[in-house]
């Protein structure tokens, strides 16, 4: 009777054990599970857990049941859609078959298979792949049909591949790109059915085209037209951002009561629309346009520009782009394939409106923000200029003066016991007057002997260059400008250096003709 009595109760306490471990805790989370010592979890899959255990193998386990579903060595690995199939296979009791008609297309197994089941139905048995990893594989099987043998009509040999050390390679060579000389944009005539094919004749040197110019934009050449109308100069009109702008716009909104930002586009039309309309209008070239006269070249030497008889416009461009107030390059971007020299081309142009009207009384000059600001007889401002005003080696006077006479197209007198000295030339010279002479054309004196506000032939680097001690304006600021100002209107100079502070005089006069 003991005897059965023992048996039945360690039975029973069996059974309550089993019971009791399989019984779920009380938040409804799974019971804990033992884990390999030296075992690292990692992250949590769904319904798997990830382990790395002291080897470094891999050991996937099933959350719920604690089971082991696979250990991977190192440098092996099994994508999701694997592993879910064989859990699968695992759970209907079998294990995955060959002839399984399931495909995956983005599995390359799969589709291995698939290639050697049709291969197999014509005939062609290809032998499974070993279940190996490669770390150059990417888990497909070459089961492309054989090359056909010579018996069957087609060649068996080919031509050896190149080698590499046939091919010589030579150093890269950097291009050179020039600026644009005179007699370039001259128009040949060819026979257009056998030039079509052929790239254009650039010398050998390569060449760039302007509207590729990094930064140019034509909201921001609309936003300088407006500035330009409402009297708040922004130098050349270029499509560029840049300091002359951000100038220009505070005092527009001064000059204007406004408070206009340069990323309204739509205040921006509007203000256009008020003003005179759309930024940009078309020119027709007229035969004055293209008759000039023009100068073939500008030479750096004094000695050789005194020799010309006018420091004029190189070309139909420089005149047209400065009648408009635009940069030269600008102008020709926006005016692709145009032919500049001939008489009755239409152009686009800046339409900039019209000039100010309101008589100066007094001018500030300021060294620091690199402007120059126009007031009327009540103080209020009525138009600003960027300009290049003096240097560090040759400042500009400080304090208050008066302007004392008024040139336009003044010639320019060279005296090197006065000015700088250029180059060898060590007597006193005359250049004749044109928009690209050394003072522009125009010549504003002050008091101050020496010193005036000036025009000048290179626009496009106002405020950004150096002057000789004057206050440069580009040449059609300087035209607007002497027609708003009379003798005895003030000039104010603020900040920067002051020509006392280094002593001397300017290095800029004029004689006027």
């Amino acid at each position: 009777m003991l005897r059965l009595i023992f048996p039945l109760s360690a039975l029973a306490a069996g059974l309550v054990c089993s019971s009791a471990f399989a019984t779920p805790n009380v938040d409804g989370a799974p019971s804990a599970r033992p884990v390999e010592r030296g075992a690292l979890m990692l992250a949590q899959e769904g319904n798997i857990d990830i382990y790395y255990d002291a080897r470094g193998n891999r050991v996937l386990v099933d959350a719920d049941t604690g089971k082991v579903i696979a250990i991977q060595p190192p440098g092996s690995r099994l994508d999701r859609r694997a592993l879910r199939r064989q859990m699968r296979m695992q759970e209907l009791g079998r294990a995955p078959a060959e002839d399984d008609d399931r495909y995956y297309l983005d599995n390359p197994e799969d589709m291995a298979r698939f290639r050697r089941r049709q291969l197999e139905e014509n005939g062609r048995v290809i032998p499974p792949p070993v279940d190996e990893y490669d770390p150059t594989d990417d888990n497909s099987v070459d089961a492309y049909p054989p090359a056909p043998s010579n018996d069957e009509g087609y060649a068996t040999t080919y031509p050896e591949a190149p080698k590499s050390d046939t091919i010589k390679r030579q150093p890269l060579s950097e291009a050179s790109i020039d600026s644009e000389q005179p007699g370039q944009g001259e128009v040949l005539q060819t026979n257009p059915d056998s030039q079509a094919s052929l790239p254009p004749n650039t010398g050998g040197k390569a060449t760039v085209d302007p509207s590729l110019s990094l930064g140019v934009r034509q909201d921001v050449a609309a936003l300088q037209v407006l500035l330009d109308r409402g009297g708040a100069s922004p130098g050349v009109i270029d499509g560029r951002f840049g300091s002359n702008v951000d100038k220009a716009l505070a005092a527009y909104n001064e000059i204007n009561g406004s408070n206009l930002k340069s990323t309204d586009a739509v205040g921006i039309q509007a203000a256009l629309a008020q003003s005179g309309g759309d930024a940009f209008a078309s020119y027709t070239i007229t035969p004055e346009d293209v008759a000039g006269p023009y100068v073939a070249s500008i030479p750096e030497d004094y000695s050789q520009k005194a020799k010309l008889d006018r420091m004029g416009y190189t070309s139909v461009t420089e005149a047209l782009a400065e009648r408009f107030h635009m940069d030269e390059t600008y102008l020709k971007s926006i005016n692709k394939g145009v032919d500049f020299n001939r008489p009755g081309t239409t152009i686009k142009v800046a339409n900039f409106g019209k000039l100010v009207s309101t008589p100066v009384a007094r001018i500030v000059a300021d060294k620091t923000k690199k402007e120059v600001y126009a007031y009327d007889a009540g103080g209020k401002l009525v138009a600003a200029y960027p300009a290049t005003i003096g240097s560090a080696d040759t400042p500009s006077p400080t304090g208050i003066h008066a302007v004392s006479r008024i040139a336009l197209d003044p010639n320019y007198t060279y005296n090197p016991n006065i000015n700088f000295k250029q180059g060898q030339n060590d007597k006193i010279l005359t250049v004749p007057p044109g928009p690209n002479g050394p003072v522009g054309s125009v010549w504003i004196a002050l008091d101050k002997p020496t010193y005036g506000i000036h025009g000048t032939p290179e626009p496009s680097k106002i405020g950004k260059t150096e002057s000789h001690g004057c206050v440069r304006l580009t040449n059609w600021d300087a035209r607007e400008l002497a027609k708003l100002v009379s003798p005895g209107v003030t000039v104010e100079f603020l900040g920067g250096p002051s020509i006392a502070d280094v002593g001397g005089t300017s290095t800029d006069e004029f004689t006027q003709q």
